[in-house]
């Protein structure tokens, strides 16, 4: 029971970076060009749509690994032990927001599918910078996505610190300072490139201009 327990975590750990954690960065990385105007997205999905197998790797590569990473997730997030209450320290507040974002990330992942790729699957709408738009013609929708965005970056930023201390990279304090350091950076970073695509969606009239 406790090497299940031991290899489910560490399968889970894993997931999240290789390639759940990849997908995320590239994924935003993509809606950046949306910055350039729609051209410059349009272009960016119509390369990926038309990469050889992309079926299977978006099942085998993403979808089945984000659900597993999802599933396990909340059952960690539901069973785990929160002592903020009692030890409000720094590292223990973040262990409480990797799971409340978790969870938020999961909500936000979960209907950005389906306004999106089952959409497509579904009824034949086309992924491009208007269905985006759209979406996005609308301030409740953008300030979920922006919650989404920056928690979904937050739980893979502060994911990292822990995969690296779980697999025994970051080994002491020092190390693990530096890396928490590092880790925010790329957490402003990264939230930044994400936030700006979704102004870039929300406002049609200033993309390119950015």
């Amino acid at each position: 029971m406790a090497s299940s327990h031991y290899f489910n975590r560490k399968l889970h750990s894993l997931l999240g970076v290789i390639p759940v954690g990849f997908f995320l960065i590239e994924h935003l990385i993509t809606n950046y060009f949306a910055t350039r105007g729609p051209e410059a997205f349009n272009e960016k999905v119509e390369w990926i749509e038309s990469l050889p197998f992309l079926p299977f790797l978006e099942i085998f590569f993403i979808f089945l690994p984000l659900l597993y990473h999802a599933v396990y997730g909340l059952h960690i997030a539901f069973t785990a032990k929160h002592n903020v209450g009692n030890y409000g320290y720094f590292r223990n507040v973040m262990f409480m927001l990797q799971r409340v974002t978790g969870v938020i990330t999961l909500i936000y992942v979960a209907w950005h599918v389906w306004e999106t790729r089952l959409q497509k699957l579904l009824y034949g709408t086309k992924v491009n910078f208007d269905m985006m738009a759209e979406i996005l013609d609308n301030p409740f929708m953008v300030a979920f996505y922006a919650i989404g965005i920056v928690a979904a970056v937050f739980h893979f930023s502060n994911g990292m610190w822990s995969f690296l201390v779980s697999w025994g990279i970051t080994i002491g304090p020092r190390a693990q300072r530096i890396s928490t350091y590092v880790w925010m950076v790329v957490f402003v970073i990264v939230s930044t490139i994400g936030l700006m695509a979704l102004y870039a969606f929300a406002n049609p009239s200033m993309a390119g201009q950015l």
